[in-house]
């Protein structure tokens, strides 16, 4: 007889994998899609100026982190009076808790390269590294939606790469660029 027979809970019941699974899924069926990309951009675009006269890795994890918030409470003020004007009714505080969580999706996005700073500040990386770590990794989270989008949509996987690998291109357009100007 199974465990779950008995009302016991067995190995399927928590599979890690189909959690995750559903979460992943969870997430990119929602609107936050839209607000981790946006943030990645302004993160992307502030390493890319903060790599011309790089400051401390403390520093500069301090900047990303203060812009990310400074960035998701913007999303938050917008989307509160836009809510308003366009209702013509104030937000609620239930309006403003959903509000928040679509704010921290922006926060994340755009704060998600502090953590290469915080690890190179603690001596664990150069801050080279990091910032080569911040730029790539902004490409690979933006290029990484696009696939998905395209498969989510119904494209074959050779559709799906030239789909990421257009879209990507103008990320890595940026991060090319930059050195060309230097």
């Amino acid at each position: 007889m199974r465990a779950e027979d008995h009302g016991v809970i067995g190995p399927r019941s928590f599979d890690p994998r189909r959690r995750l699974r559903a979460r992943i899924d969870d997430h990119l069926a929602s609107r936050d899609v839209a607000r981790v990309i946006y943030g990645a951009i302004v993160g992307l675009a502030l390493i890319l100026a903060l790599g011309r006269h790089p400051p401390s890795a403390g520093a500069t994890a301090g900047l990303v982190a203060g812009t990310a918030i400074a960035v998701g409470l913007a999303e938050l003020y917008s989307e509160v009076i836009s809510r308003e004007t366009s209702t013509r009714r104030p937000v609620t505080r239930a309006d403003v808790w959903a509000l928040l969580d679509e704010a921290a999706a922006v926060v994340l996005g755009a704060g998600f390269p502090t953590i290469f700073f915080i690890v190179a500040a603690v001596g664990l990386i150069e801050l080279e590294t990091a910032f080569t770590l911040a730029k790539w990794s902004g490409l690979g989270l933006i290029c990484g939606y696009a696939f998905f989008a395209a498969r989510l949509a119904g494209s074959s996987v050779g559709r799906a790469i030239l789909h990421m690998a257009v879209l990507g291109a103008i990320a890595g357009a940026l991060i090319a660029l930059k050195p060309v100007l230097h």
